[in-house]
């Protein structure tokens, strides 16, 4: 897969600027199809170059013009059958702290634990940034009365793979530091 589909999928939220898809990214997608502002950029005209969509200038004073992008009807169909096919590989972890874990033994246990530790302070922002989202999101409603009402549940549909993902991470990180605590013990 690629940024495109990515970038057409947060567009499904309305129009929006470059910086606000960064914005965007940050909040919703980053969790699990990260990209810097330059690579959103660059996305952004490519996709206004194939048609896939509009983009219009809006003048400002005192402060420099804005592109505002729009999904065409050519980026809807795109992005559906997109979303009708079946991934083309099943999900991998690319995780260099694991690369870290797998080779420390004989290695000092505490700067291990600090790397955990630091992975464990990671995943509990995230979570917390999540669950405001959440928060934000149902305002105030049962997740049942937001699903049944909502224009759009893909949205929430995916911070629930985040939510579940950061927390799945805090269990593993209060499991290896059990381990390395009990190792150290042992000694």
């Amino acid at each position: 897969m690629s940024l495109k589909y990515a970038v057409l999928a947060a567009l499904l939220e309305g129009e929006a600027s470059g910086y606000e898809l960064s914005k965007s990214f940050d909040v919703s997608l980053a969790n699990f199809w990260p990209a810097t502002p330059q690579q959103l950029y660059r996305e952004l005209d490519r996709l206004a170059q194939d048609g896939l969509v509009r983009a219009r200038t809006v003048q400002q004073e005192r402060r420099p013009n804005k592109r505002m992008f729009t999904l065409t009807d050519a980026g809807r169909a795109e992005l559906d059958a997109f979303a009708a096919e079946p991934p083309k590989r099943p999900t991998a972890i690319r995780d260099e702290l694991l690369i870290k874990i797998q080779a420390m033994d004989g290695g000092d246990p505490e700067v291990t634990r600090a790397l955990i530790e630091e992975r464990r302070g990671w995943a509990s922002g995230k979570l917390d940034r999540y669950r405001r989202v959440r928060d934000r999101l149902l305002a105030g409603r049962t997740e049942e009365e937001y699903l049944g009402t909502a224009e759009r549940i893909g949205p929430y549909l995916t911070l629930m793979a985040g939510i579940a993902f950061e927390e799945e991470n805090l269990r593993w990180c209060e499991r290896v530091l059990a381990v390395l605590t009990r190792r150290v013990a042992l000694g």
